[in-house]
């Protein structure tokens, strides 16, 4: 089935006064795989998420790889943990954010090779 997945990458763009710029991922980790530790592969989509901070602003990026029919489930998920928000982090403190903007963006070349890993996972 590996395959069958073709790479993906979502944005958004959170606030967050202060906390762990980790958690985001960690709450799409969750709604993904279903926790932070699993065993390889993700059962969803294996994906990996980059957090930049500048301020209060965190810039999040999703790369994911997935069969196509599932891109929507998965942007679903990542969209509602997003919206949740908050999360934990794995010693028992909670990070909250504000979601400012969420969407759908091409792979970027520069990813290409990251996105290939991915899809091979």
């Amino acid at each position: 089935m590996t395959s069958d997945r073709t790479a993906f990458a979502h944005d958004a763009v959170l606030t967050m006064d202060d906390g762990d710029d980790r958690a985001p991922g960690g709450a799409i980790t969750v709604a993904l795989c279903g926790s932070w530790s699993h065993d390889p592969p993700c059962p969803l989509a294996p994906h990996h998420t980059r957090a930049t901070r500048s301020g209060a602003e965190v810039t999040l990026r999703v790369l994911f790889a997935a069969v196509p029919a599932d891109e929507d489930e998965v942007r679903r998920r990542i969209d509602e943990a997003l919206a949740r928000g908050w999360g934990d982090d794995p010693a028992g403190g909670r990070t909250t954010w504000d979601v400012v903007s969420t969407g759908r963006s091409p792979v970027a070349p520069g990813e290409l090779e990251h996105a290939q890993r991915l899809m091979r996972s």
